[in-house]
């Protein structure tokens, strides 16, 4: 049996054309487009490099290798590569016919510290008044999904934001493909896994999380909702297990929850919609909502609260707590931050029962809103 460490220098010597981008730091992702053609993001934008593969076939046998290293089939009947590099950076990869004009790969890398909410405040993403309303809500176990667009930043958000739960607690992470960093001392790692060639061997997501139910979890922390786990993370929700944590793709906080609803259909429990709908308002309680702006930043743009669902207007009733302000000034770059609106969370007790408290600036601007209203 070849070493691992042989075997990962021999894949590296083979990605030798974009090894510097694998070990610069300031690189968040490295995008092939055909082996003449390598684009890299730095701080939120693209460049294209000068890197070259030597041919097609050099690419080729490169990506091989990759789907070797993680144990799968990578042919022109299985053109699709989802995987990841020793140092844990996410691959993506499509071959010809499915991609006509490929090899394309798409290499997502993960920062080798987990970024800290400290870190986070001084980037600017979040006020330090937001992440203590935050650490309130995630040590009352309140259920919190953090939603956003591709490379919006949900992953790094959901890693610091499980900085906040208590060390006392077990903590059980399920994932598709292995990101998160959690730092607590007891945290049970769980990873799906595809069939192989012969279609044997399959573990799902779903599988995972019922067996996580029996493994007695304080908390239940899902890297990604993808398809029809979200019916069983929200009967998880709803049925004691509190301080849910888990990210999805949307655009804004109302996305958040139709998306949610369409992922819980995707399961095999048929169930009428107004009943999941009143069970999706009763389960999630926060969504903290990331966006990647115009200058790259990737930032908080809203923390919202969700009240439930309205019967009377068909919808779920969902609040801002805190909204990201934009303006521009003369002959000045526009600026924006992250505001409290005012607005009393329904939430706060649960929080003060908890033993917590909301941070001071959202009672100021909850007592603002009471004058200007008066």
């Amino acid at each position: 049996m070849i070493p691992a460490q042989v075997f990962e220098e021999t894949l590296l010597q083979f990605l030798a054309p974009i090894r510097p981008f694998l070990d610069d730091p300031s690189v968040s992702e490295v995008m092939i487009n055909g082996p003449h053609q390598i684009f890299v993001e730095r701080g939120g934008c693209l460049e294209l490099t000068d890197a070259r593969f030597h041919s097609h076939k050099a690419l080729g046998a490169a990506l091989r290798n990759v789907a070797q290293y993680v144990g799968k089939h990578f042919d022109e009947r299985h053109p699709i590569l989802e995987g990841r590099l020793p140092d844990g950076s996410r691959v993506e990869a499509i071959l010809p016919p499915a991609a006509p004009r490929g090899p394309h790969v798409a290499i997502r890398r993960f920062a080798k510290e987990a970024l800290t909410v400290d870190k986070l405040i001084q980037f600017g993403a979040l006020p330090a008044q937001a992440a203590q309303a935050l650490s309130a809500m995630i040590g009352a176990k309140l259920n919190v999904l953090v939603a956003g667009g591709t490379g919006s930043g949900k992953t790094s958000m959901l890693n610091a934001l499980s900085s906040f739960i208590p060390a006392r607690e077990r903590v059980v992470v399920i994932e598709d493909s292995q990101e998160l960093q959690l730092q607590q001392p007891h945290v049970v790692e769980l990873e799906a896994r595809p069939a192989d060639a012969r279609g044997r061997g399959a573990v799902s997501v779903r599988e995972l999380f019922r067996s996580t139910l029996r493994l007695r979890p304080d908390r239940i922390v899902v890297g990604e909702i993808r398809g029809g786990e979200a019916l069983d993370l929200i009967q998880a929700m709803t049925s004691g297990h509190g301080g849910c944590l888990s990210t999805l793709h949307a655009t804004y906080p109302k996305d958040t929850l139709t998306r949610l609803e369409t992922m819980a259909m995707m399961s095999d429990v048929s169930m009428p919609l107004l009943a999941l709908r009143v069970q999706i308002g009763s389960a999630v309680d926060i969504i903290v909502q990331m966006a990647r702006l115009a200058d790259g930043s990737r930032k908080v743009t809203h923390i919202s609260e969700v009240e439930g669902f309205a019967h009377s207007t068909d919808n779920y009733v969902v609040r801002d707590l805190w909204l990201r302000e934009y303006s521009m000034e003369d002959n000045e770059a526009p600026s924006d931050r992250l505001v409290p609106t005012g607005i009393v969370p329904a939430c706060s007790t649960r929080i003060r029962e908890r033993g917590y408290e909301l941070p001071e600036a959202m009672l100021e601007a909850q007592h603002q809103r009471e004058r200007s209203h008066d």
